[in-house]
């Protein structure tokens, strides 16, 4: 695993209702798509896998915009409590406002947009897409908890990669199960001897092959 870009890099505010969030936007020449990253529970736009994966597909060709799903002082407040990042409606309604960001911008107006999401952010990322069927082109859950989208899950469209460590036991339960009542497109891949986090030698790295493969497919 290498090491990746500057926290500052790319830096944009996205408005989001009555809050303004901060991510980074990287857009390679020629680029064909833009994914946007849903970060987990306690997680944010530095979460070192998701910006490793990140830089995987933007050596596939693809945009990134790694964001922050709440200010800096929700976070402060949910330390604490835990509670926001289990908020799957408000994780999805900011999503909604990045894509519709993403579309109003002239770096990415024209690019289909795909969604990846990690752990809660999976959850919040089919809601995401049931909401705007005709925006969301694809999704790659790492490690997702899909199940968290409930009675979204029917409505989604867009072609959906469902990436589940094979000793994260529940969370392949709870894919399995999401897998289920979805009507998308839509593969499960069990990367062997890998866990929640994704941290064993390898394990991350296929995760971000599996996404550039599943990206590249559909968001050209």
């Amino acid at each position: 695993m290498t090491a990746v870009t500057g926290r500052d890099e790319g830096l944009v505010h996205v408005p989001a209702g009555a809050v303004s969030l901060e991510g980074n936007l990287l857009i390679p020449s020629l680029a064909t798509g833009v994914v946007l990253f849903a970060h987990g529970s306690g997680s944010s736009r530095f979460s070192s896998r998701n910006r490793y994966v990140a830089e995987v597909l933007r050596e596939g060709g693809m945009g990134t915009l790694l964001l922050d799903l709440l200010t800096q002082e929700e976070e402060l407040v949910d330390t604490r409590t835990a509670h926001l990042r289990f908020d799957i409606e408000l994780l999805a309604d900011r999503l909604v406002a990045a894509v519709q960001w993403l579309a109003r911008e002239k770096a990415t107006e024209r690019l289909k947009v795909g969604l990846f999401g990690a752990s809660t952010g999976a959850g919040a990322a089919l809601v995401a897409a049931a909401r705007l069927p005709d925006r969301i082109s694809a999704i790659v859950s790492r490690g997702g908890r899909p199940d968290l989208a409930g009675a979204a899950l029917p409505n989604v469209k867009a072609p959906t990669l469902l990436i589940v460590g094979g000793d994260d036991k529940p969370v392949i339960q709870m894919n399995q199960q999401a897998y289920e009542r979805m009507t998308a497109p839509r593969e499960i891949v069990i990367v062997p001897g890998a866990t929640h986090l994704f941290e064993e030698p390898g394990a991350l790295e296929t995760v971000a092959r599996l996404a550039r493969d599943w990206f590249q497919r559909y968001l050209r």
